[in-house]
């Protein structure tokens, strides 16, 4: 590790040594708030009963809540005010998994994408922090953003908080940019599960970016039977829509890695009335921006034709949704040389260009940011059969790897501010809001 000088990697590891053994020491009740909240999943902005469960945690270690936002978002901080601030970033929301095991009898939401274990990795991380002392010879603040609704769904109930003015954006990360909470963060670190994979860790992946589209086929009711020629079906205007979205497909370039999935979230009115309405939401996924911009207006030109064809028309309601994620390759540097700990270079998938997204990419357009891909899951991500398969690799690791490099980046002042001087914005934060409007 070239950035730090002799003297201060010994304090270093003699740091690090204290935060394992109190990792260790708290490892039962690690454990026991990651099932508490995996058994308790809640959709995005109304996780207040997760919330509830991690501020107890907290709060039994004197760590106290400083702020809250956007219904469930909130934050809190250890150190000495002076230093450089690192972020840890914890998502809370669920995602609706129908048949899951442990999926709310209500809801049907379940922590089908793992986010409860960001919860419980970053409070153990921060609880070792504090506990272990090692913040006392230490300039710096950690603070952990417990931040709500990653996943973009459940559409018309945050169309409702937008319309009560709790919330401007559709998710937690855009309102949290939007209002600046993150302003004061020189680095910030996360944990992402992996889901089944032949690797314990992952290093330096990207994630996609997308937009998220609803588009209305309007058609004309008439009896189905007996007078069908007088109706015009907004059934058959999205089936010609669905298969000309199928022959663009082979006009995609393999690198930018496209994706363009939905689903119909209303059919039709009476199976015995030709379908006066269809609606069909969709997202426009890819690794590049300008590709998600492309394929957006070609797609709306897509659903204008078919609807047309057919003598029927379209609405169409678009919905920023999130930037692709470009991970800082400093800051990594770090976290790899923790990873090395617990994994060889054969269990660590490095670069992966991956198509999942999250709105942790629009912070890298202005902070440097990580995001660790962890193990310790099993089955599929978004599916009935994810679940937690070994504790120590899904919370224990990952809380050590992120007390560690929080030591790093303290440990090392001078680079972390230097990490943060040199980072390439590549947008303001007006510019920002305005595409969230658009």
């Amino acid at each position: 590790m070239k950035w730090i000088s002799s003297l201060k990697r010994s304090k270093e590891k003699s740091m690090k040594e204290r935060i394992k053994q109190t990792i260790r020491e708290m490892e039962q009740e690690i454990i026991e708030l990651g099932e508490d909240l995996f058994s308790h999943p809640e959709l995005g902005f109304k996780e207040f009963e997760s919330k509830k469960k991690i501020m107890a945690a907290l709060e039994k270690n004197g760590i106290h809540v400083e702020k809250e936002y956007f219904e469930t978002g909130f934050e809190v901080s250890i150190g000495n005010g002076n230093g450089p601030v690192i972020g840890l970033i914890a998502e809370l929301d669920a995602i609706v998994t129908q048949g899951h095991p442990q999926a709310d009898p209500n809801t049907q939401a379940a922590h089908s994408c793992g986010h409860s274990v960001q919860g419980t990795v970053m409070c153990a991380a921060l609880i070792a922090l504090k506990r272990s002392g090692v913040l006392d010879a230490l300039d710096g603040t950690v603070k952990v953003f417990f931040t709500p609704a990653e996943e973009f769904c459940d559409m018309e109930y945050r169309q409702q908080l937008v319309e009560q003015g709790k919330i401007e954006y559709y998710s937690g990360k855009e309102n949290m940019l939007a209002a600046g909470v993150f302003d004061d963060c020189d680095v910030l670190l996360s944990v992402h599960v992996m889901g089944e994979s032949k690797y314990d860790y992952s290093v330096n992946s990207t994630l996609a970016g997308f937009t998220f589209k609803r588009i209305t086929f309007l058609g004309k009711a008439a009896h189905a039977a007996v007078i069908p020629h007088l109706g015009v079906n907004a059934l058959n205007a999205f089936t010609l829509f669905q298969s000309a979205v199928g022959m663009l497909r082979e006009t995609f370039v393999d690198e930018d890695k496209v994706r363009i999935h939905g689903m119909v979230t209303e059919g039709g009115q009476s199976v015995n009335s030709i379908p006066a309405q269809v609606t069909y939401e969709c997202y426009v996924r890819s690794v590049n921006p300008t590709t998600i911009q492309t394929l957006d207006k070609q797609l709306e030109k897509t659903a204008y034709h078919c609807a047309a064809a057919l003598n029927a028309e379209v609405k169409i309601e678009n919905i920023p949704g999130y930037y692709p994620l470009v991970q800082s390759g400093p800051v990594n540097d770090r976290v790899l040389a923790n990873v090395l700990d617990y994994a060889t270079h054969d269990k660590i998938y490095f670069n992966e260009v991956s198509m999942a997204a999250g709105d942790i990419g629009d912070i890298s357009l202005f902070k440097p940011i990580i995001q660790l891909g962890i193990g310790g899951t099993v089955g599929r991500v978004h599916g009935d059969s994810f679940r937690i398969s070994d504790t120590s690799k899904v919370y224990i690791e990952p809380a050590m790897i992120m007390a560690q490099t929080v030591i790093d980046l303290l440990v090392d002042s001078e680079g972390t501010k230097r990490i943060a001087e040199e980072y390439p914005i590549t947008m303001t934060k007006e510019e920002y809001i305005d595409s969230l409007k658009h």
